[in-house]
């Protein structure tokens, strides 16, 4: 998406040069390189990224009550070529650890633990992502009395919509929301918007690399972090214009 961006602004300035706006062409230009450096040497990821993640560095839970739900979001799913298997992607597994992690806090202090899976196959491989993970849950230890398979959502949104559905037929008394760091805001609000106020559990966190020299990472990172921003401020756009839908979908799980 930013190497998109930034080819598009020299497609731009080439085609102002060509009709004569030259000096709009070269202002244009200068711009855009001195985007691709402050993209690429890290400093504009990295001051993304740091106002995107803040506020999630402490553990979530205070205390455990009589019933709880964790809800941990997939981020995608991996096919492994020579076997045909679906598996956790690598930058995804820190959401399974911290899952663990909860469920076996709550599990010790003698609470009901729930914990809902979910993420559809988006990518058509054969498997929903909850299939996926929630596999390798019941492998570490979860109860698989104790998961709930969400796989039919394909977004965040739909993680929203979907989960919420089942909070609303199984009230909790405290649900916790399981994502990367960068991913928490954004997820945050989308429960939220569904009457779901969970607590929110950060599984992982990145920063962009500052130097000298410019790194591939970085465009990466920026790549997220202009995604998890387009998805928060359609958000606020489409509750402008009231195109924000209220209701949970029903039988989602």
């Amino acid at each position: 998406m930013t190497v998109a961006i930034l080819l598009s602004l020299v497609i731009a300035a080439a085609l102002l040069a060509r009709v004569r706006w030259r000096r709009t062409a070269r202002i244009l230009f200068i711009l855009t390189g001195l985007l691709a450096v402050a993209i690429g040497c890290g400093p504009l990821p990295f001051s993304a990224l740091k106002n995107l993640q803040a506020g999630y560095s402490g553990e979530p839970v205070r205390s455990w009550q009589p019933k709880n739900a964790i809800v941990v979001l997939g981020g995608g799913a991996q096919q492994v070529v020579d076997t045909k298997a679906v598996e956790v992607p690598a930058m995804v597994y820190g959401r399974i650890v911290k899952t663990l992690d909860l469920y076996r806090q709550c599990r010790l202090d003698g609470r009901a633990c729930t914990v809902i899976v979910s993420g559809g196959d988006p990518r058509r491989l054969g498997a929903s992502e909850a299939q996926v993970y929630g596999g390798v849950l019941v492998k570490l230890g979860v109860d698989p009395a104790d998961l709930v398979i969400e796989g039919r959502s394909l977004n965040t949104w739909q993680n929203a919509q979907f989960c919420a559905a089942w909070l609303n037929a199984h009230p909790q008394e405290q649900v916790v929301l399981v994502t990367s760091g960068l991913h928490l805001r954004r997820a945050s609000l989308y429960f939220a918007h569904f009457g779901i106020h969970a607590l929110p559990a950060r599984a992982d966190y990145v920063g962009a690399t500052v130097g000298v020299v410019p790194q591939a990472y970085n465009f990466l990172l920026m790549d997220l972090t202009v995604h998890e921003y387009a998805g928060l401020v359609r958000y606020r756009v489409y509750e402008m214009l009231g195109l924000n839908i209220r209701e949970p979908r029903p039988g989602a799980l």
